[in-house]
Formats: structure tokens, sequence, C-alpha cells
């Protein structure tokens, strides 16, 4: 059975006991017989589109509350939380996943609570940032309404590659009475966009690339015009303290700039006529391939869904200073560390170029383990010569042979470079570029013979 098959039992028996019905008088109502209703409650079968018509038609009730899922991420959401090494004895597969959200949705949504309220070392809640990534995800970084309100902006300005920063402009000019103006270095040395509302002007930095010029235009556009709809989304966001919901709006805001750049059924259509060719994409929509790694993790649009992409930003030392999971089952972003088999840390040395890989993620039980990963050095502003960092996008390897990055890239199971998930929780015995022995395990000595990895180790 398919995972995106609607198993809602319990909560149809809460609208049930809510109308105080029998199962033959709410059966009568749905049209279907008493045994197949109970079937329905006990989950041993899916809801049709036509049940569901039924119980929005007799009960006005909200289909979406019928997928109470959603709120914990789905099977994805809650893997990525049991991928925890705290949990790893039990083995938890994403069948038992599967069967404990059907049967127990508001049982396995107050776990995710108590999880995400917990935390980890390596995630600390009371850190706004974490606070933030978790109600991102929480929204699978997909947001229809900021989708839809961008893509009509961009109708009505008619934006497209040749003219988009035109078009931009105009926006700002006609609707705001704002100018833009293009500063140098030396008057703007620690700002990349400044407004300034006595002289009318959005004022930018000369270091800015082309593509990070549009972005910056966009997102002053979307602040002035998108402040009711990101203040209502993220005024529903649940315990997050006031930095971190700061943080959750800047993120939308985003999200309408990359949106509106990249409007939803325009820039899809390029992808699947491309075979989500980066280099293609970059160019036909004039965006940096930060901005389009992050687009592709957002294609989630009910009926028109693209490819589950996630994306993570790390640094030279292997930390992640972005990760979005999106459609995914990524556990390899919930790491503090990142492996160094990674060709996301070898990218570094490679400046510019595309460097793929095939990856077997080990400790990945909860979720697909092989990966096709393609990674690229970005500049951290968009400003040339600043900060560097590597972004990487990643697909599971059995969605990945139609990209047109992966023409040529052996993607069968058992050919692909095993990588951890950072040397305390990666259980690997072999690795020569272990740097740390793995949590919670016994460490062996053994003074007549010295292994070829620094640590020997076996598992409690």
């Amino acid at each position: 059975m398919s995972e995106n098959s609607l198993f809602a039992g319990p909560a149809l028996r809460r609208l049930r006991k809510r109308e105080g019905l029998t199962q033959v008088a709410m059966a009568a109502r749905l049209s279907i017989s008493p045994s197949y209703l109970n079937l329905l409650e006990r989950n041993q079968r899916p809801l049709s589109a036509r049940v569901i018509v039924q119980i929005v038609d007799q009960f006005d009730f909200d289909p979406r509350n019928l997928r109470e899922d959603e709120a914990i991420g789905g099977i994805d959401g809650l893997a990525r939380r049991l991928a925890d090494d705290r949990f790893s004895e039990f083995g938890i597969d994403r069948d038992e996943i599967g069967e404990f959200i059907a049967s127990a949705p508001h049982v396995a949504a107050a776990f995710a609570r108590l999880y995400d309220t917990a935390g980890t070392a390596a995630q600390r809640t009371d850190d706004p940032l974490i606070q933030s990534r978790v109600e991102i995800e929480r929204w699978r970084n997909h947001f229809a309404d900021l989708d839809t309100k961008a893509e009509e902006l961009a109708d009505e300005l008619r934006l497209s590659r040749s003219d988009i920063g035109v078009g931009l402009a105009e926006r700002l000019r006609e609707k705001h009475q704002l100018a833009i103006r293009i500063l140098p270095r030396e008057v703007m040395p620690d700002s990349l966009r400044r407004l300034d509302l006595h002289a009318r002007q959005l004022q930018l930095s000369e270091m800015l690339t082309p593509e990070s010029r549009n972005f910056q235009v966009a997102l002053q556009i979307a602040q002035l015009e998108q402040q009711a709809e990101v203040t209502g989304i993220a005024s529903g966001a649940q315990s997050i303290d006031e930095a971190a919901r700061k943080l959750f709006e800047r993120h939308l805001y985003g999200y309408f700039a990359a949106a509106l750049l990249m409007p939803y059924s325009r820039f899809l259509r390029a992808c699947e006529a491309t075979n989500y060719d980066l280099l293609v994409l970059q160019r036909r929509f004039s965006v940096s391939f930060e901005q389009l790694a992050h687009r592709l993790t957002t294609l989630q649009r009910v009926g028109q869904r693209g490819l589950p992409f996630f994306m993570a930003r790390i640094d030279r030392a292997g930390q992640f200073s972005k990760r979005f999971a999106g459609a995914s089952s990524a556990t390899l972003l919930e790491s503090e560390a990142s492996c160094p088999l990674w060709v996301a840390n070898s990218a570094f040395e490679r400046h510019g170029d595309l460097c793929t890989q095939s990856i077997a993620v080990e400790g990945a039980d909860a979720g697909p383990g092989d990966w096709f990963t393609i990674a690229k050095t970005v500049e951290g502003s968009g400003a040339s010569g600043d900060a560097r960092f590597v972004v990487v996008l990643g697909l599971e390897a059995g969605l990945a042979s139609s990209l047109a990055q992966a023409r040529g890239a052996d993607l069968q199971k058992g050919s692909a470079q095993k990588i951890g998930l950072g040397c305390s929780r990666c259980h690997r015995p072999s690795c020569r570029q272990r740097s740390l022995p793995p949590r919670g395990a016994v460490l062996n000595f053994d003074p007549l013979n010295r292994g070829i990895t620094p640590f020997q180790f076996g598992r409690n």
C-alpha cells in the first residue's frame, strides 16, 4: 500500500462520536456499509476520494483534519526524530512508524512535541535557530498561499528572465515610490541592502551579484506587500520564542522572494522539461545555485509535486548552517556534523564545480539509505570574495536516474560511497577517516595488535 494512501481511522471515529452516531447511522450518511466503515475506523482500509467528499458534504468537515500526521511531518518527520541515537537500539523501521501514526496519531503527535521540546545535545530547543527550523519542517517547507500569491504577482508583472530586474524595479517605483540605488562598498561596508524611506531609495551594495541583487529586490517587495500573510503564518507557530518567530518570518519572506523569481508552475515545467538540469535552470531563471537549491525543496503543491530534494549548507569545518529536508526523509541532516567522506566536504577544493556522489548512509535505518547528492561552493552573502560555503542537494537514489546531473552515475545499490552521520554517531569499524569513537561504543584495546584505524570498538 502506498505511503500516500490516507488512513484516518481515529479521526473518523472521533467525528462519529462527536456527532453522536452509531456506525450504522454514520455508514448510512456516507452511503457505505457498516462493515466497510468499521474497516475504515480500524485503519484496515484507506479513505477513498468518494468517501472523503461525502464526509465533507455531510458533516461540513475540513478534510485537512483527516491528515493528523501532517503536523509532525508524517512518517518522514517521525522517522527523523527516531533516528536519534538514543533510540538506535530499538531498530524501529518505517513500517512500525507508519503503524504507530495510523493507530495512535495523537500519541505520535505527543511524542513528537515532547521530543521537539527536549531536543538533543546538538539541537537544543532553546536555540531560536532550531525552533525556527522545527517550525519550517512542520510545514515541510511548503507554504501554498505564499506560492500562489507570488505566482499571481509574477504573472501580473510579466516577469521573465530577460527583464526580471526591470520588472521588479518598476514594481518598487510604481507601487511604493521607491528607486533603486547601487552604492559603493566603502559607503555600505557592512550592509547588502538598506531601505532609506527618507530618500525613498532601496540601496544595494555594488558587491552583490546580479542574481543576489534581484533576490534582494524581490525580498524587499515581499516585506512591503506580504506582511499580513507572513505574520498570519508565523502567529500560528507553536512553542517558539520571539527570536525564533522573527527567524521564521525571515524565512517566509525569503520563500516568497524565491517563489516570485521562480513561479511555481512555470518553474516545475522547466524542471521536468530539462530533467532538473541545474545549470540550465540557473540561467533560465537568473538565480544563484543556493537560491535554486532552496526552491527545489519546496515543490509540494497538491497535484503538482516535484521531486523530493533535501538541501543543506556546510562550512569548512563540516558544520551545517542550513538544512531543509522538505518532503524527503533525509536523516543525515539530523547529525551535528557531516562525514568527511561526503563530497559536500571535498567540494571546497573544486571551487565552482558541480560535484556529484552516490552515498549510502550508515545508521539510516529509519529511511532510505542511498542518495544521489550534488554539491557546489557558494559565496556566503552573494557578494564576490565573501565567506565560502558548500550547498548540497540530495535525492533518493531510486528517484535520481532521470536527473541531468546523474547521467553516467552508478546508482545501483551497493555501489555508493558509505558515509556516516558524523564520527560520534557512526559505527563503521574500518573507516580510516575516523576522528572520534562512536558514542556508547565499548572500546577494545589489544596490546599485541595495532589496527589501521585509531579506535577498535564494539556495541553495548
